[in-house]
């Protein structure tokens, strides 16, 4: 008995060691953005319902609302508060994946189909009313973590937002993601 907790621990230790260092940053990763949607949810308790409602007022007032508490527990975020430097590093070798071979001539051509979004955001900014949400290209969004459903990647410019879509608010971004 004594020998099998012995090869269990060093199994254990083996396994440890053989770890891939790519997904345990992508797992921190994860664990920032369940860290975010938790407070999000949290902050959200007591403000109206999302029921449907054909009172577009309603709508704005709570995203406002939940933005302004948002903002308020993350008013010492700054960039890199999700995308830390390893993570951001880790997307970049991830994005280009995605820009192997043909798919990057049809990620220039999908991001020059739709709108060309040049903004110039920051970590609690509201995405701008009257700018539109450029699509994230499926290629791009194939290569990426999947995200839950409140929070979304947006390309504005040559950044890669990471956008919660119930308060409109940037979470974080990587600036230079896209060539």
């Amino acid at each position: 008995m004594k020998s099998l907790a012995v090869l269990i621990v060093a199994l254990s230790a083996f396994a440890q060691d053989r770890v891939n260092p790519d997904s345990l940053i992508v797992q921190d990763f994860e664990k920032r953005v369940a860290g975010y949607v938790s407070l999000q949810k949290s902050l959200a308790k007591g403000l109206p319902s999302t029921k449907p409602t054909d009172e577009p007022q309603i709508i704005l007032d709570r995203q406002r609302d939940l933005a302004g508490r948002i903002r308020a527990a993350r008013r010492q975020a700054r960039q890199g508060a999700i995308f830390s430097p390893e993570i951001s590093k880790e997307f970049h070798r991830l994005l280009g994946f995605a820009r192997e071979g043909q798919n990057d001539a049809h990620i220039k051509k999908s991001l020059e189909r739709a709108e060309p979004v040049f903004l110039r955001l920051h970590v609690n900014d509201a995405y701008p009313a009257g700018i539109p949400l450029q699509s994230t290209p499926p290629t791009i969004l194939m290569n990426l973590p999947l995200l839950p459903p409140d929070l979304e990647y947006r390309i504005a410019g040559h950044a890669l937002v990471l956008r919660d879509a119930t308060a409109n608010i940037v979470v974080d971004l990587i600036p230079d993601a896209l060539p």
